[in-house]
């Protein structure tokens, strides 16, 4: 399995170190590095208490963990945040852009998100054709409820 090094500057020494789990998940979790109150309907830019330096040609995806919502009632405003390598200067601290959707308490430390990283993808070049020639699957929505 390739190794990749992030280097990563942590806000204080109150912030837990991020770990890689493996066996677990290959997405790592981030944590709220403050408390924050909000209300229902209200904005808020979470600081992560994390700025790292990704390799050149990786990107940073950034989604909520499965219990996010269950737990704070918040969802992640952008849906998925993407970073790419060249958001690492000396204020680009990662942030969870957390819309509340009833009022709630997220505590420093809490687990609000996961990220992992990824290649860019390659250079794309498209191709106009007449037809595609895969088997018709019936449309968006088509694979039932069940």
């Amino acid at each position: 399995m390739e190794q990749v090094v992030l280097k990563i500057q942590y806000l204080n020494d109150d912030i837990p170190r991020l770990e890689y789990i493996d066996g677990k998940s290959d997405w790592i979790d981030l944590r709220a590095a403050e408390r924050v109150e909000l209300k229902a309907g209200e904005f808020r830019l979470i600081p992560l208490g994390v700025a790292i330096q990704l390799p050149e040609g990786y990107e940073a995806h950034i989604v909520p963990r499965s219990s996010t919502y269950k737990t704070y009632g918040i969802i992640q405003a952008n849906s998925m945040g993407i970073i790419d390598e060249t958001y690492c200067g000396p204020n680009d601290w990662y942030r969870f852009p957390a819309l509340a959707m009833r009022d709630t308490v997220i505590e420093a430390n809490d687990r609000i998100c996961q990220f992992r990283i990824e290649k860019h993808q390659p250079r794309i070049v498209f191709e106009e054709v007449e037809a595609l020639s895969g088997s018709d699957r019936g449309g968006f929505g088509s694979t039932g409820r069940q």
